[in-house]
């Protein structure tokens, strides 16, 4: 090592500014993993500057003596938690990404000793604490590779290697351009059809009708009329996240072309349940969730604005107007008991929360509705906010938590909003929620973790 190396890099990491500028090019990469990891590395460097600097930061005794003096005398040294904190931060959401941070990481800690800055054993202290900050915020929110999927019940479907077979319908609407390229430089011989969202559907029908496997990229709602056309025609499906919201690929372990090509080549996929619901001739599917009360308002509010001002915002005004609304909670009868509701939720397979991480399922074919109940009164928004932060678990007079194979709603007021992976309907009188169980077929890789940087 070089004198004049460990200084520079001293100087680069004061204030952190190295930290924040390889998250930035590690978000540059566009990549799920990478801009998860770049997240958990900053979270997890605030965490250890925020403990070096409130409770732990102290000025050790100036009889320790060196021949180049320290220029800071404080333990342990800050910089070295940082570096510390980041590196192991990105490493644990992807060790690729991990190698490659941790030597400039080591460089920059070891540099504070190096150039009279720190004391040793402040480097070493401050790097433990880095180390175990990174852990610390893992406890509170797990990395994907922690919650995977299971991988089975397993199912026979085709290998791809070249794509052959494939016919994949992407929504230009949800931004899937790129994805779209990169999935045609993976499966060259894959029949890739863009179009605009209103022609999704038409276009599913038409690409079941010549596939060997029903393809589509897009966000959720997309990807739920692609499931109702695999199902018709009795074709596996094939997942791209292309959206805003890609619950279903996500925890399926599908984030990306890599994912998604790796199963196809190798034939790899799972049987997978799916939730329908029913209302006299009315009937459709959801492989997320489906809901009735506030949360069908808030979702056509959201729409009403999300052209206008975007999709945050429209979603945190749409909140504010629907729960500040003079409205009566929906009242229906659940299970044969008369109950005022704000809001019902059931979620296709059981959603668990593990730390601070939202919802996520671990087995999608377990064969359960998972059911949550917001209870009727008054301050909604208090009701809504202390289910949210409660758990998927609680039990309270304001919300409750079951899970059942079939639901049935009776009593429900004509223009009643019903909400299914994003999309609305109005729905009267008996509504039905039951399970599908194994019913779609779905390629996902066999080992959802990647061990190489994308």
């Amino acid at each position: 090592m070089t004198p004049a190396v460990p200084p520079r890099l001293s100087r680069t990491a004061h204030h952190d500014a190295l930290w924040f500028a390889a998250a930035a090019a590690l978000a540059a990469t566009r990549t799920p993993r990478a801009r998860r990891a770049a997240t958990r590395g900053l979270a997890s460097l605030g965490l250890a500057s925020l403990t070096v600097s409130a409770p732990g930061k102290r000025t050790v005794p100036t009889a320790r003596q060196l021949k180049r003096r320290p220029a800071s005398t404080a333990f342990p040294s800050g910089q070295a938690a940082s570096a510390a904190a980041f590196a192991t931060g990105v490493a644990l959401e992807s060790p690729a990404w991990g190698t490659v941070v941790a030597p400039v990481a080591a460089s920059a800690a070891l540099a504070r000793g190096h150039s009279g800055a720190h004391f040793p054993g402040d480097v070493l202290a401050g790097a433990a604490l880095g180390v175990g900050a990174a852990f610390a915020v893992r406890g509170m929110v797990p990395t994907r590779g922690q919650v995977a999927p299971p991988a089975r019940p397993r199912a026979e479907v085709p290998a791809l290697p070249d794509g052959e077979g494939l016919v994949l319908v992407a929504n230009t609407g949800a931004g899937s351009a790129e994805r779209v390229r990169a999935l045609r430089d993976a499966l060259p011989r894959a029949e890739v059809v863009e179009c605009e969202p209103g022609d999704v559907p038409a276009e599913l029908e038409k690409a079941a009708t010549r596939a060997r496997v029903l393809g589509v990229c897009g966000g959720d709602g997309t990807v739920n009329a692609a499931a109702r056309a695999a199902l018709r025609s009795g074709l596996p499906l094939a997942v791209l996240p292309g959206g805003t919201l890609n619950h279903f690929a996500y925890d399926l372990g599908i984030e990306g072309v890599r994912d998604l090509a790796r199963a196809l080549c190798a034939g790899d996929a799972v049987r997978v349940d799916v939730g329908r619901y029913s209302c006299g001739g009315k009937h459709g599917v959801f492989l997320n969730t489906c809901s009735v009360g506030v949360y069908p308002e808030l979702v056509r509010e959201r729409e009403r604005w999300s052209h206008r001002i975007g999709g945050w915002p429209a979603g945190v005004l749409a909140a504010l107007r629907v729960l500040r609304a003079d409205r009566h909670p929906l009242e229906a009868e659940v299970q044969g008991r008369t109950h005022p509701l704000w809001l019902l939720f059931a979620g296709n397979g059981t959603y668990h929360r593990m730390g601070l991480a939202p919802g996520r399922r671990l087995d999608m074919a377990d064969g359960q509705l998972d059911v949550r109940v917001v209870h009727g009164g008054r301050r909604p928004a208090v009701r809504l906010l202390a289910a949210a932060l409660a758990g998927p678990l609680t039990r309270s007079p304001a919300h409750a938590a079951v899970q059942v194979g079939r639901l049935r709603l009776d009593h429900v007021a004509p223009g009643t909003l019903l909400a299914y992976d994003g999309e609305v309907t109005e729905v009267e009188g008996r509504v039905t929620l039951e399970k599908l169980p194994e019913a779609l077929t779905v390629y996902r890789p066999a080992d959802p973790v990647r061990l190489t940087p994308h």
